[in-house]
């Protein structure tokens, strides 16, 4: 170092340590001016004897010394250091500017001789002032200065190696490969403050990102240079720890190596030392460290007295900075120390966890400073509390970008042309904030303007920018001349797909470090080589260190991770979506398995777009249709993500997603699925994230709402904003908003073109803020409402404000705290306020002014009444007058309403809080007379409120008009007007006596018009309420009164039941006497709506409904002189259908009164008994039911509380059924059941289960079976049986002559059925499961089987049966004449040889037509034909002699043969067959000549195999059905097959599906099939078929005049192959199922479908899930559907028809009379086609099966479905899962559910209801299913 910069070295050290210096000086004065006058011997300082002030004395020795000259002056400080008694961390910094510590003989010589006195203390301090030091003492601490300084050199020379050429912000992405002159240059970040102390708060609370726990309203955001991170106050030996989060790729490694390089240069000198930990790195160390092993084994070993160096860093800790790079990287857990009151031993050994929150909560080198960055996505809770400062890195802005690419294109010719393309380019631009992605992109850009392209055109992705990347590095080394990008692909291939697998790898393994070990020698050649790993020096411990191998960013190790997946022919579609979810990523609460797959998604996305396909197929060597079948699956995911309920962070994420895919159609359904309301609540928003946005919006048609609240934004994302076609509302709300963001958003809003609504909303926009705005508002030309509540503006500034905002044309709402001003219609003088009257003699066109009028509070009377009206008459425009707060009383009111007909008030009228009684209620409620825009009244004495609301002057004409039209049977136009607009009356909680209770109802008399009339908690009694009744004949349009709270009685009850008979149009009364009273009538809306009714297809009600009535009675205790009366009432109620009786406490005797009544309701149809404790002898009474009534159809008891009956007309089916479910019924009560079912001759169904009958029970009931008529089933299921009482049911089939089944399983469904016919049928079934059958049950089991001679099938599952056993059952099992088939299922089975299980199938007596084995389900079957007939023993050893076995092998398949002579079906699945069996199978089995059926399933064959296979297959010319699914047959098995199928005349049912067939194997099939008549099914499905192989088979169909079934899902067909498909359908007649599913055939296939479908008049099953369906082919399809009315399966799943086919399709529904099934999954249904949907469902007579999950149906959507429950009496099945229906929705169902008893289950599973309302209604009705499983 120069001699000159050495000084200039000490001079700065000790103007910054001046004031230290000074005062640790001061308390030595004496010694410090001896040392002085040593050495300077020659000036006199006697002067400074004088001086008393101790400071003032050391200041000026310290000034002469320094005058003295620079060899003295340091020669004084290098004494100083050395003998006096100065803090460590300022000994070192003198020392090091003074010289290193290193005095010469010369100068120790003088030093020690000045320091010579008598009078000095001695002691034994560190650095006693004047001691006598002795020589060693010195020495040594010389030494230890020493040594510590030169670990300092060491560490400083170490950081200038390794990060000295690190300046440039893309290196952390492109590591070696850069423009070698852009290696000097370094771009600052943007780094903004946020107020730690607010983050503490929230730390505990739930997240989504950082950022989103900052409070918007408090916590603004500053800039802050990366200096200023250290510079906060911190009291002494108080550790600072500063934590700097930044999102994937901006800079902060990059930032973190800067600091490294500017404190080695000296440029932190508040640091002695820093040290840099990469948690990457120390992800390695798994052993536990000291504190000093981790600072030198880890780091840098001191050259020297290591001891002595951790003392001086202990000693001054206060100038120690660690940083810790990565913390998202770590794979470890960090938790708060465990004794954070106690320090750790310092030399105890602790994890790496433990050492970092130990140095972060200053338990360790206390007062040091740790600096700490990471990904915001993974942050622990105690971090957040103990942060004294946080930080976020932005990344660049405009500014910033274009003074990178500056730096790195100013060696070129083409910078200014580079720069320009980045600014003219928004989307471009918006990248390059992230410094990672803008060195890629300018990587990009150097590339193709090196080739002077006539027009540059760069990747649109961010996956498509590292592909590119990819593939310019490249091609930078290639070294011969041009090569095709293909060419070098294919060249390295096999290296980047190593590299792919190690990304991958690493991932899943947590694991971002590689060893040389870890890296094939040619990958890591090929990655080093072009810049995509990086190498560095790692250590594991103490050992030596090693070549580390790292991705140069982690985003770069995601991408080719996610590559991996998209090109790896081993990973299948289910690994796919699996690794694909962000529905997990996003819900778990830990994100430990995804930590490191922040971008992995997006590029899976992004690799997913038709511009990715062709780079896919050719590292992958497969064709586009492989490629597109993976792409796909990943397009379904995230549709199907866009159907859930996602917050503001996770719709950018899945804008990202989106727009990374390119595909359109994509982004409209995302879209869709979105609501087209955006709201995004306190997270940053970056304009990346902004511009993906804008993509999902534009890419759609509908206008969108975006809601910012609180949300950190850079102004660059307004500008994004502009290229948003489709904005209609735009929302901003925070305080960080300012007049700042106003200017940048003036420059905005004129180029959004369809903006009409803008909120500015709880901002800091001031007067300044507002005139920027206003200017431009003009120039929006649709703005039509603005909002600036809770902004920073005066009142003073509206109305500069309004002079401003009244020249916007459409302009109708502006919204300033209180102030509500409105602008619309034509031209018209108005009275206006004084701050506008400057403007009144404008032109004729001025805007007119509707206005808010609030005078509240103001103490007005009834005198000002008069004065109020005529002002309210002046102002023609008023939209709300609030007079509340003022004593105008019962005359101001009459006064008011008496003037109101001749003014305008649009929306209401308030006048609470007014001292009014009834009388004002009254001249208020006479409004509603008067006023023919008066549409609600609200008043509550109690309460004071007085509210009239009005209609306005567009809905009001325009509704009248349309009325009168149509409407000429009125009397009047009054009237008309009245019978139309829908009127409402709210009074309630008044209170009102006999006498105003009268006054009340003369004035509701006159109210003809009122819909809704709402008199609730006013203390009315069972007479105001009989009295109000009475005036309902009067009320002719009401069609809703609500008289809840009034305290009536059972008398009143009785009354209003009164109503059923006596009001003609009456629809239902429900009426609860709990705690809080409810009493509801509701009306048929015929009268008011007979005029206006729709005239479409499907009516809100059928017309004979409206003589429907239903009565609800709840929580009344109903005694059985009360019941008799209310029955004797009912009896009277002709329409009475519905009677419902909940919560009553119905005594027994009650309930019998009840059932007694029940023959003279004669048009009943369901009485409904819910909540009410049922005794034993009560659920016999409802069973005995039956025999009372004999319109009664079914009977249901559920859990002894809740009970239905269904009735019947008498012409309907006589067939019934009884449901008594966990009901207890146990032994007592069977004799008396037998009794009551006995008399019950037309039973079609009785359902026992869930009761407690037992072995004894259950033999009881079944002595009694053969006098019961039960003609289809008996459910005795969940009875508490054991073995016993399974041979008690076994012994049904051989004693009752119509049992036809009987099914029993003792596992924890425990079923237990008997099934019944009432022809002679032959057919007898047993189906035994999980019985667990010991030793003793087995020979009366067999007793049993034996007796039972007509036994059809016995199905045997589990039942614990040994091989012995089955050979015994086996061969006890017989039968006279017929077939019998016997299936064992054990887990024995799957290990058994094929040998054992053979020779155990020929065990039956009787002839073995049928052999299958199944391995995979543990399954042997064996049909059995009687009675047997044997095959000559010549005729056998014939046949094994021409087989050619082996001597081994025929005297094991004599026995066969024997028994197989008649052999017909033969099929195997899931076995592993070696030469020996194949041969076997082939040669032995395959020559029967009445060989049928054969089936070789999922099972693994060698070559040898398959030959033989295939020449045995050409001899088996009687086949029908040949099945050779997932064998992995290729187009070369195919070929090998064809001779076989040509000689097969008699096949019919071909299935080859789960191969690998393409379009070469499709050929050989079409031409082995061209002579095939007699084909029926053809099974393709899960192959990879494209359009040419299509084309072949599709030509053979039309030939195929006996085709049946046709199944080709799952291939890769698109629109041209389908369309060739459909095209040859059309003449294929006589299909009944076509199953296209999981292809890509698109709109035109779906159109060109609809034209064939008509002709296709044997159609039943359809499957088109999944095909890229949407508007435009979905028209077209609905209408030709319709055509099919024999169609009995639908399955349009997972496509995007849009509302328009939907109503289509369900205004077709009706005329499908055979529909069974329909699948709308994922289909984008939402609440507003629900009721055309419901509507065509209940008009489909035989609907068994509804699947309608993962849609948008919310509450709305599933009260039409509830309502139109009880119409479809088949239904079985409704499947809701994933959608929006909340409690109301729930709550509905369960209703609707307990009428019908047919339905098995409602699927409710992830849909927003609350889990207690989810426990209530399952506990109410357990068909509720709110589980997945």
């Amino acid at each position: 170092m120069l001699p000159q910069m050495e000084d200039m070295d000490l001079q700065r050290a000790i103007a910054n340590a001046q004031p230290q210096l000074v005062e640790s000086l001061s308390h030595t004065p004496e010694w410090l001016l001896m040392k002085a006058k040593g050495f300077l011997p020659h000036m006199d300082l006697s002067h400074v004897d004088e001086i008393t002030d101790c400071k003032k004395k050391v200041l000026l020795l310290l000034d002469t010394l320094e005058n003295a000259g620079p060899i003295i002056w340091k020669q004084f400080i290098q004494c100083v250091c050395m003998e006096g008694n100065l803090p460590m961390d300022l000994e070192i910094q003198l020392m090091s500017a003074s010289g290193e510590g290193n005095l010469n003989q010369e100068q120790e010589g003088f030093a020690e001789a000045s320091t010579q006195s008598p009078s000095q203390p001695t002691g034994h301090e560190r650095h006693g002032h004047g001691s006598n030091s002795h020589p060693n003492e010195k020495e040594s601490k010389r030494q230890r200065l020493d040594s510590t300084e030169r670990y300092r050199h060491l560490i400083i020379a170490s950081m200038c190696q390794r990060y000295g050429n690190e300046r440039a912000a893309g290196t952390a992405v492109l590591g070696q490969v850069q423009a070698p002159a852009f290696s000097q240059a370094f771009v600052n970040l943007v780094i903004r403050q946020s107020k730690a102390s607010r983050l503490k708060e929230k730390a505990d609370k739930p997240r989504e990102d950082l950022a989103g726990m900052q409070e918007a309203e408090e916590c603004v955001d500053t800039a802050v240079k990366v200096s200023d991170l250290f510079e906060s106050v911190v009291s002494l030996g108080t550790t600072k720890v500063i934590l700097l989060f930044g999102k994937p790729g901006m800079g902060k490694t990059m930032l973190m190596h800067r600091l490294c390089q500017k404190w080695a240069e000296g440029a932190l000198h508040q640091f002695l030392f820093t040290f840099l930990f990469e948690f990457r790195q120390l992800n390695l160390i798994s052993r536990k460290l000291t504190l000093k092993e981790l600072l030198f084994d880890l780091l840098l070993q001191p050259e020297d007295c290591p001891d002595a160096v951790f003392q001086h860093l202990l000693e001054n800790a206060q100038r120690m900075l660690f940083i810790f790079d990565g913390l998202d990287e770590f794979v470890g857990n960090i938790g708060q120390p465990s004794s954070p009151c106690l320090s750790p031993a310092l030399h105890k050994p602790m994890s790496i966890s433990e050492l970092f929150a130990n140095l972060c909560f200053g338990k360790l080198l206390p007062g040091c400073t740790v600096l700490v960055t990471s990904r915001p996505k993974k942050l622990p809770d105690f971090l957040l509390n103990r942060a004294d400062l946080l930080a976020e890195i932005w990344g660049f802005d405009r500014e910033k970008v274009e003074e990178y690419a500056s730096h790195y294109f100013h060696q070129h010719s083409f910078k200014e042309q580079a720069i320009a393309h980045l600014k003219n380019n928004s989307k471009l631009l918006s990248m390059c904030l992230i410094p990672a992605l803008c060195c890629i992109v300018c990587v990009c850009l150097e590339y193709l303007l090196r080739k002077r392209l006539s027009k540059v055109e760069l990747p649109q992705t961010m996956t498509q920018f590292y592909i590119k990347m990819l593939l310019i590095f490249i091609s930078k080394q290639q070294t011969e001349g041009t090569v095709s990008e293909d060419t070098q692909l294919n060249h390295h291939r096999t290296a980047i797909l190593g590299l792919c697998d190690l990304a991958l790898k690493g991932l899943e393994e947590k694991k971002l470090v590689f060893y040389v070990d870890d890296i094939p020698k040619h990958v890591k050649e090929f990655a080093s080589l072009h810049g995509l790993l990086t190498v560095f020096e790692v250590k594991r411990s103490d050992s030596l260190p090693e070549a580390g191998h790292a991705f140069v960013h982690l985003s770069l190790q995601e991408f080719f991770a996610a590559l991996n997946l998209m090109i790896n022919n081993s990973v299948d579609g289910s690994y796919l979506k699996k690794k694909f979810s962000l529905k997990s990523k996003w819900t778990l609460k830990s994100e430990a398995r995804t930590e490191f797959m922040e971008n992995f998604h997006i590029f899976l996305s992004g690799l997913s777009s038709k511009e990715c396909r062709t780079f896919l197929t050719l590292l992958a060597e497969q064709n586009q249709a492989w490629v597109r079948d993976k792409q796909a699956t990943i397009l379904q995911s995230l549709k199907k993500l866009a159907a859930t309920n996602l917050t503001g962070p996770k719709i950018i994420e899945l804008c990202h997603c989106t727009y990374e895919t390119q595909d359109l159609e994509l982004a409209k359904h995302v879209g869709s699925q979105l609501n087209f309301k955006y709201e995004f609540r306190n997270f940053r928003l970056t304009p990346l994230d902004v511009s993906a946005l804008v993509f999902i919006i534009n890419c759609g048609q509908d206008l969108t709402h975006l809601d910012f609240a609180g949300c950190p934004m850079e102004l660059d994302c307004l500008e994004v904003l502009t290229s948003c076609k489709n904005i209609e509302h735009l929302s901003f709300r925070s305080r960080k908003y300012g007049d700042e963001f106003a200017a940048a958003l003036s420059k905005s809003l004129p180029k959004i073109k369809s903006l009409k609504k803008l909120e500015l909303t709880g901002g800091s926009i001031t007067a300044l803020g507002l005139t920027g705005l206003a200017q431009v508002f003009p120039n929006c030309l649709q703005l039509e409402e603005i909002n600036l509540q809770d902004n920073r503006l005066r009142d003073q500034d509206m109305g500069k404000m309004i002079e401003m905002l009244s020249r916007v044309e459409k302009l109708k709402m502006i919204e300033k705290d209180t102030i509500v001003i409105y602008f619309s219609g034509q031209s018209r003088e108005v009275p206006r306020s004084p701050n506008l009257r400057r403007r009144a003699r404008k032109k004729e066109n001025a805007t007119q002014i509707n206005m808010k009028l609030r005078l509240q509070d103001c103490s007005f009377n009834s005198q000002h009444a008069v004065a109020i009206t005529a002002l309210l008459r002046g102002c023609a425009h008023l939209s709300e007058v609030d007079l509340s707060g003022n004593q105008l009383g019962d005359e101001g009111c009459r006064e008011l309403v008496e003037s109101l007909p001749k003014v305008h008030i649009s929306k209401r009228l308030d006048v609470s809080n007014n001292q009014i009684s009834v009388d004002g209620v009254c001249c208020l409620l006479n409004a509603m007379n008067t006023c023919l825009n008066a549409v609600e009244f609200e008043a509550s004495l109690h309460h004071q409120t007085a509210i009239l609301k009005f209609i306005g002057d567009k809905e009001f004409p325009s509704t009248l008009s349309r009325d009168t039209s149509r409407s000429g049977d009125q009397s009047g136009g009054g009237e008309s007007q009245k019978s139309v607009v829908s009127r409402k009356i709210r009074l309630t909680d008044s209170g009102f006596p006999p006498r105003d209770l009268d006054k009340l109802c003369t004035v509701l008399k006159k109210c003809s018009s009122v819909s809704e009339l709402d008199l609730s908690n006013n203390s009315l009694g069972d007479q105001g309420v009989g009295k109000l009744v009475g005036l309902l004949p009067e009320l002719k349009a009401v069609s809703f009164l609500k008289l809840s709270g009034n305290q009536i009685s059972l008398s009143a009850v009785f009354g209003l039941a009164q109503c059923l008979s006596a009001l003609e149009h009456i629809k239902s009364i429900d009426i609860s006497l709990g705690n809080a009273q409810s009493v509801h009538l509701i009306f048929w809306e015929s009268v008011r709506n007979s005029r206006t009714r729709s005239a479409g297809k499907f009516q809100a009600h059928p017309r004979q409904l409206e003589n429907d009535h239903c009565f609800r009675l709840r929580e009344c205790t109903v005694s059985p002189k009360d019941m008799d009366r209310l029955c004797q009432i009912l009896e009277k109620c002709t329409g009475l259908t519905e009677l419902e009786l909940s919560r009553n406490a119905l005594s027994d005797q009650s309930i019998e009164r009840l059932l007694m009544s029940l023959p003279n309701l004669h048009n009943l149809k369901l009485l409904s008994i819910r909540n009410n404790k049922f005794s034993p002898n009560c659920t016999l009474l409802l069973a005995n039911s039956l025999n009372l009534c004999e319109r009664i159809r079914e009977v249901e008891v559920r859990s002894s509380e809740n009970t239905s009956l269904h009735l019947a007309g008498m012409i309907e089916s006589q067939e019934t059924s009884c449901r008594l479910t966990d009901c207890s019924i146990g032994q007592n009560e069977v004799e008396e059941l037998c009794r009551i079912l006995e008399q019950c001759g037309r039973l079609a169904e009785l359902d026992l289960s869930g009761n407690q009958l037992g072995n004894e029970g259950l033999r009881r009931f079944l002595d009694h079976l053969l006098q019961m008529h039960v003609s289809r089933l008996l459910n005795l299921s969940h009875n508490k049986i054991s073995q016993d009482g399974v041979l008690y049911l076994i012994n049904t089939l051989s004693t009752c002559r119509n049992v036809t089944e009987v099914q029993v399983s003792l596992c924890s469904k425990a079923t237990s059925l008997i099934k019944f016919t009432r022809e002679d049928e032959p057919r007898k079934i047993l189906r035994l499961t999980e019985c667990n059958f010991q030793p003793e049950h087995l020979p009366k089991l067999f007793s049993l089987l034996q007796k039972c001679t007509n036994l059809t099938a016995y199905i045997s599952t589990n039942n614990n049966m040994t091989t012995k056993a089955v050979e015994d059952l086996l061969r006890a099992l017989r039968k006279s004449l017929g077939t019998l088939r016997i299936s064992i299922a054990e887990p024995w089975v799957r290990n058994e040889s094929i040998a054992s299980l053979l020779q155990m199938a020929v065990q039956p007596h009787g002839n073995v037509i049928e052999i299958t084995i199944s391995k995979d389900k543990g399954l042997l079957r064996v049909g059995v034909g009687f009675p047997c007939r044997t095959e000559k023993m010549e005729s056998v050893v014939s046949r094994l002699n021409q087989c050619g076995l082996e001597a081994k092998h025929i005297h094991f398949l004599q026995r066969v043969i024997e028994k197989c002579t008649q052999l017909q079906e033969l099929s195997w699945s899931h076995i592993d067959l070696n030469d020996a069996e194949e041969a076997m199978l082939a040669s032995a089995f395959l020559t029967f000549p009445t060989l049928r059926k054969f089936e070789l399933m999922s099972s693994s064959v060698t070559p040898s195999g398959m030959g033989h296979l295939v020449a045995r297959l050409q001899q088996c010319h009687a086949i029908e059905e040949l099945n050779l699914c997932s064998l992995r047959l290729d187009d070369t098995a195919i070929l090998m097959l064809v001779p076989g199928l040509h000689k097969m005349p008699l096949l019919k049912r071909l299935l080859l599906n789960n191969n690998s067939i393409g379009n070469e194997g499709c050929s050989h099939l079409a031409e082995a099939l061209k002579n095939a008549p007699h084909m029926e099914e053809i099974n393709l499905s899960h192959n990879k078929i494209e359009h040419v192989g299509l084309e072949k088979i599709a030509k053979l169909l039309p030939e195929m005049q006996n085709l049946k079934i046709v199944n080709l899902s799952s291939n890769s067909i698109g629109p041209a192959g389908g369309e060739t498909l459909v095209e040859a359908l059309a003449h294929c007649r006589h299909v009944e199922e076509l199953l296209l599913a999981r292809n890509h055939v698109g709109d035109k296939t779906a159109a060109r479908l609809s034209l064939s479908l008509p002709s296709m008049g044997h159609l039943k099953i359809l499957h088109l899930q999944s095909n890229n369906i949407g508007s435009l082919g979905g028209m077209p399809l609905a209408k030709g559907l319709v055509e099919c009315q024999q169609l009995e399966e639908i399955s349009l799943s997972e496509n995007g028809f849009g509302e328009g086919a939907l109503r289509t399709l369900s205004e077709g529904l009706p005329r499908f009379t055979r529909l069974r099934k329909i699948e709308l999954k994922f289909c984008g249904i939402s609440d507003g086609v629900s009721k055309h949907l419901a509507l065509g469902f209940s008009r489909c007579p035989v609907i068994e099966e509804i699947i309608l999950s993962w849609n948008s149906l919310g509450d709305e959507g599933a009260l039409e479905l509830a309502t139109v429950l009880p119409r479809m009496a088949r239904l079985r099945i409704l499947d809701l899962d994933k959608n929006r229906i909340a409690a109301q929705g729930a709550k509905k169902l369960a209703e609707e559910l307990a009428k019908c008893c047919g339905i098995q289950v409602i699927r409710l599973w992830s849909n927003p209801v609350p889990k207690n309302i989810e426990e209530s209604l399952t506990k109410q009705d357990a068909r509720l299913h709110f589980s997945f499983f």
